[in-house]
């Protein structure tokens, strides 16, 4: 074959070649444009398209007169698309130098020509979800609508705002703790009342429909894809904000006073056992301060001491053993068993005295040879009876954290012969806070025992979808006269025994203190050659007609000072005493508001909130033609005037006479810090109104419900 042919041969075989490839690649195009086009159309929209959730609107926690304990703040963020799909070219460049004034003007953090070449440069590159703010307020929103460009809307005017949701607390710390807050953890929200009502409360997510963009950004491809969130319900507790602060404020005092670790106080009332306050107060290292750290109410279980002689000698009665006036001899204060020896803190003993007495004084020494004495050989009958009281069940909280009771029983691995003695003054077993007061709660409400509870209602919008009732655990957890005498004995130990200090002149209390070791699990009840105690007060007021339960507990205190009546009990009778002047006060209001007529008194805030309120009450009222934002109240015999008030950007508004919801949304707007006092409608303010508004200031309002 001559070298021409050669060529011609080879160069045909690379056409061929070409041919095919191009023929092949053909045919993949054809085949994939018209015989698999849907598989990788599906494949392509996976990836550039899914569904969004949309967050619900999380409902509130209120009190039990309808205050807010927590709520969903709503913020937003701000992106926008600059592309010249959705702004015209002629709209951007005629108004980029006032948008930019005014956002330059707005934010206060960067110049106008700096926004400008932001908003150059987004509009150069294409960016459709460009993120300009995050955590703008309603009201800051609100504003921002009303400039160059954004007024026109997401459509035409690129603005686009994303609402968000932060959880506050309006209240702070009070009852923190048992409020609970929101977490990220794989196991949800699990604290609290928001973790054990999380279903109630989230409400139902919705959805929509976003597409990937450049940038990595997802935009929302059209609103009439979405499917609208349904808000949460709201959860009304039993806890009463003024008791709650009162309770709250006294425990404080007294932690600081005497240097204590840790303490709780917990306010129920006698026959529904809502829990009107409970307060949780630990010391932070970090700072020296007190707070909500932990809930010791429920969640701490310990020895408690002198208060477990209250089921220890009702036991006794109710077996039909002793009665208030028999006695026994106490000696000189100390009692030997094997090789435990009980002593009394009346260091020369009480001699022989009786029943009652040995109560009120608390003689650890005549609770130990009462029991010994009819259940020694029996210890399963005392053990069983004081089962028979519930005090070895959990109760089942609505929330969740509850310590598990403990009363060792005999045959258990830890009895021993000394056991019997050391439970009949409060040791040798565990009980938190609440499985005590619960107890003496039922003492206090004739024998009826009743489940403590956190929450009445649900609602939705103001309706009621869900009621709670009180759950009774026992009708009668022993016979009247065990009550009876039970009742004698709490009284005795105010009127004439260990809490002689609590008794008042115008309210009687009758309660039982505890003064316990504290026993630490490697050391026992030394450590470093120190005792650690627990001081504790549980009764109820009035004595006469109980109609509040209360427990304080104080842990470690270091001051040299730890009986139960005197670290514990001025808690108790602060409480007592306000709770009881309150309501008094609120008798006497109830009696003068029935002779008058006037129209009810409102407050000043959100003139949209306020007409709908009284439009649907029916209560007359005149007011200007147009409604600003933002209004004040007068009332008369007839009706109430609505009257405009002012704000003005920059400056502190004045909250003067406005709820806590709307002062703190208003000042919040202007970057100020609120720290407030009291509850009701705000009296005063730390900061004029109209004075320039400084960011990060705090500024401190002063609230009564007068």
């Amino acid at each position: 074959m001559s070298l021409k042919k050669d060529i011609l041969w080879r160069v045909a075989i690379v056409y061929a070649g070409v041919l095919m490839a191009g023929l092949a690649i053909i045919g993949k195009i054809v085949y994939l444009q018209f015989f698999n086009a849907r598989k990788w159309l599906e494949q392509e929209r996976a990836i550039s398209i899914r569904n969004q959730v949309i967050e619900p609107y999380r409902g509130d926690i209120l009190d039990c007169k309808g205050r807010l304990l927590a709520t969903s703040v709503p913020y937003y963020e701000i992106r926008l698309d600059m592309s010249r799909a959705t702004v015209s070219d002629e709209i951007f460049y005629q108004k980029i130098d006032s948008l930019s004034y005014c956002l330059a003007r707005f934010f206060n953090d960067k110049p106008k020509a700096e926004y400008k070449r932001i908003l150059l440069q987004v509009r150069r590159e294409n960016k459709r979800y460009f993120l300009l703010k995050k955590n703008i307020s309603y009201f800051q929103l609100k504003e921002l609508k009303t400039f160059p460009i954004f007024r026109l809307g997401k459509h035409r005017g690129g603005f686009i705002a994303v609402q968000q949701y932060i959880r506050k607390q309006p209240y702070l710390d009070l009852a923190s703790r048992t409020l609970g807050y929101l977490s990220q953890s794989e196991r949800g929200n699990i604290v609290g009342i928001e973790g054990a009502f999380d279903n109630e409360l989230k409400g139902t997510t919705g959805i929509k429909i976003v597409r990937k963009i450049s940038g990595g950004y997802w935009m929302p491809v059209s609103d009439e894809n979405e499917v609208d969130p349904v808000d949460g319900y709201d959860v009304v507790t039993t806890i009463d904000v003024e008791l709650q602060d009162v309770a709250t404020d006294a425990l404080r005092r007294q932690l600081i006073k005497h240097n204590a670790h840790h303490g709780c106080v917990i306010l129920m009332e006698v026959a529904t056992g809502e829990i009107k306050a409970i307060a949780n107060l630990g010391l932070d290292n970090a700072d020296n301060t007190y707070k909500e750290l932990y809930n010791y109410a429920i969640g701490e279980s310990t020895e408690p001491g002198s208060t477990f002689k209250l089921p220890v000698l009702m036991a006794c009665m109710e077996d039909g053993f002793i009665t208030l006036e028999d006695t026994f001899n106490t000696g000189n204060g100390s009692i030997r068993f094997y090789d435990k020896i009980i002593r009394d803190s009346h260091e020369e003993g009480y001699g022989k005295i009786s029943v009652q007495r040995i109560f009120e004084v608390s003689s650890n020494v005549g609770c130990a040879t009462i029991v010994d004495r009819f259940y020694r050989g029996r210890e399963r009958k005392f053990v069983d009876r004081l089962y028979s009281f519930h005090l070895n069940r959990p109760l089942g909280l609505d929330i969740r954290g509850e310590a598990e009771p403990h009363i060792k029983y005999p045959g258990d691995k830890f009895w021993s012969g000394i056991s019997l003695p050391m439970m009949s003054h409060g040791y040798e077993l565990q009980l938190a806070p609440i499985h005590i007061l619960t107890f003496y709660n039922a003492v206090a409400n004739n024998g009826k025992m009743v489940k403590p509870r956190l929450v009445k209602e649900i609602r939705a919008h103001g309706n009621i979808i869900r009621k709670y009732d009180t759950e009774i655990i026992d009708p009668s957890i022993c016979s009247a006269s065990t009550i009876r005498m039970a009742k004698k004995m709490l009284e005795g130990v105010v009127e004439n025994g260990t809490a002689m200090n609590l008794k008042g002149t115008h309210l009687k209390i009758a309660g039982k203190t505890g003064t316990a070791q504290i026993a630490r699990a490697r050391f026992g009840y030394r450590a470093d050659s120190k005792i650690s105690y627990q001081a504790s007060f549980c009764g109820y007021f009035p004595a006469e007609n109980p109609k509040y339960s209360c427990i304080i507990v104080i842990n470690s205190p270091s001051n040299s000072v730890y009986y139960g009546n005197v670290v514990a009990g001025p808690v108790f009778k602060e409480i007592a005493e306000k709770v009881y002047s309150s309501e008094m006060g609120a008798i006497r209001a109830s009696l003068s508001s029935k002779l008058q007529k006037n129209a009810p008194a409102t407050k000043s805030g959100s003139s949209e909130l306020l007409t709908t309120a009284l439009d649907k009450l029916g209560i007359d009222m005149t007011m200007p033609r147009t409604l600003p934002e933002w209004v004040t109240t007068q009332r008369d015999s007839l009706q109430v005037k609505i009257m405009p008030r002012k704000t003005i950007k920059n400056l502190v508004p004045d909250v003067q006479g406005m709820g806590l919801r709307d002062a703190l949304y208003l000042l919040e707007n202007e970057g100020l810090r609120v720290s407030f006092n009291g509850y009701g409608t705000v009296r005063s303010q730390s900061i004029a109104p109209g004075t320039v508004a400084e960011k990060g200031h705090t500024i401190y309002l002063e609230l009564t419900n007068q």
